[in-house]
C-alpha cells in the first residue's frame, strides 16, 4: 500500500469516527530534513570537527572524485 492509499483509508477512518485527520504524506518532510542537519551540526561541534555546509561537502566530494578529504 502506496502512503496515498494509506492516507485516504485513515481520513475515512477519521470521518467515520470523528476523529481529526492526519497530515498529509510529506507535510512534515522539510521540517524533519533540518532538525536531521541541526543535529549533525551540533554533533560535529562537539566532537571538535569544522561544521560545513552539507552541499559544500557534497561539491567537493564530487569534484575530487569520490575521494573524501
Amino acid at each position: 500500500m502506496t502512503a496515498i492509499e494509506q492516507y485516504l483509508v485513515d481520513t475515512y477512518r477519521a470521518t467515520q469516527h470523528g476523529t481529526p485527520m492526519p497530515p498529509p504524506p510529506g507535510r512534515h518532510d522539510l521540517a524533519v530534513l533540518r532538525a536531521i542537519r541541526t543535529e549533525a551540526q551540533f554533533n560535529a561541534v562537539l566532537a571538535g570537527r569544522p561544521v560545513t555546509h552539507p552541499w559544500l561537502h557534497a561539491l567537493t566530494r564530487l569534484l575530487r572524485g569520490g575521494r573524501v578529504c
